[in-house]
């Protein structure tokens, strides 16, 4: 049934998204909202449309867009390309926004150099936090104590080698999660150095499961490139009985620019994905068109692998490959966004590929489903 005539309450409820009365006519004072039609009694009166445009607003400024820039980009015409004063406007939007993360990350950092030490070093943190205390900055060549205040953490470095699980307890919290989920996201983060990683993780309810039936039933493992195979723990897919192959396995084609002109322009390498086993595991870590072909051939039923391990690396097609295979139906694991890589996905195979060594009789993963 169509919505029409609602009140502004009553859009505000169809809407969602935290949108209240107030903000809608805030939009409708900028611009960004057309002025509604009105009631006898003066009310304002919105329609379908009007949903579907303010989902549109909500849905960019969740994304972090400025209310002008969505005006500009919602507008009439605004299907041609940007403006050179709207390019530039996100642009400059966009260095504040790296300029933030780079401040954010330092004091992530800083955190970290504190926070994540093993057993053996919190003697060492005792202390420094002792000299952090009673550190006295007055003038900016003071800032050079600080350092020394580094210097003196390293120096616990020499002593013994880091504990990574001790120092990952420290700083990953990860409720109602299984050992093995556990365990895979620790060796991403240990993989990327980047503890933040965790919030881009993301894996369908049954791709664990489906991944250690598909290794147990010696399943074929295909990888987009050599780079990603050689990341690979091929003993242990060998012990296992999986059997890895390479989609594009031209040794002359190393960079990610290579790669993705190759598939695109090469029909034998899309003739080679077509012809790949049912229940077999993919792993992509560096073409987005390999993964975007992918998707494709399952859409069409032509494609049904046990588990797809998406993590292309790109800054336009990536993200919008793995978005597509988000929605795909199949079993997956990957990483949102830009954030990937081949050796990002050959950790995550080779993370399923030990627990079922290690852990084969394991059912932890099943409790949350």
């Amino acid at each position: 049934m169509r919505a029409q005539n609602l009140t502004i309450k009553e859009l505000t409820e169809q809407v969602g998204g935290g949108l209240t009365p107030r903000m809608v006519r805030h939009y409708h004072k900028l611009g960004l909202l057309p002025e509604a039609s009105r009631s006898q009694s003066n009310y304002r009166l919105y329609t379908d449309k009007d949903i579907q445009h303010l989902r549109r607003i909500v849905a960019l400024k969740s994304q972090g867009f400025q209310l002008d820039h969505i005006r500009k980009l919602l507008q009439p015409g605004s299907k041609a390309p940007l403006s050179n004063d709207l390019l530039d406007s996100l642009q400059q939007q966009y260095r504040s926004v790296t300029s933030q993360l780079t401040r954010l990350r330092q004091t992530a950092s800083a955190l970290e150099g504190l926070l994540g030490r093993d057993h053996s070093c919190l003697n060492v943190q005792a202390e420094a936090l002792l000299q952090l205390q009673q550190l006295e900055v007055e003038t900016s060549a003071s800032l050079e104590q600080l350092e020394q205040l580094w210097d003196g953490l390293d120096a616990a470095t020499d002593a013994h080698p880091e504990d990574f699980n001790e120092s990952l307890q420290q700083l990953l919290t990860l409720p109602k999660r299984s050992q093995i989920e556990v365990d895979l996201l620790s060796k991403l983060v240990i993989a990327s150095g980047d503890v933040s990683l965790v919030d881009f993780v993301r894996w369908s309810q049954n791709a664990i499961a489906s991944s250690r039936s598909a290794i147990q039933n010696k399943c074929d493992i295909i990888v987009d490139v050599p780079a990603v195979c050689a990341g690979i723990d091929q003993a242990r897919a060998a012990h296992l009985g999986a059997k890895i192959t390479t989609l594009i396995d031209d040794p002359h084609i190393t960079s990610f620019t290579e790669v993705e002109q190759e598939y695109c322009s090469s029909i034998k390498w899309q003739e080679k994905l077509e012809q790949v086993t049912p229940g077999c595991i993919l792993v992509v870590g560096y073409a987005p068109s390999v993964l975007i072909s992918i998707c494709n051939l399952v859409e069409k039923k032509q494609l049904q692998p046990a588990l797809i391990i998406g993590m292309p690396i790109g800054f336009s097609h990536a993200p919008a490959a793995k978005r597509r295979l988000i929605r795909s139906g199949v079993e997956y694991i990957t990483t949102v966004g830009i954030n990937g890589g081949g050796l990002l996905a050959a950790v995550a195979l080779n993370a399923l590929i030990e627990s079922l060594i290690e852990k084969p009789h394991c059912h932890c993963y099943l409790k949350n489903m």
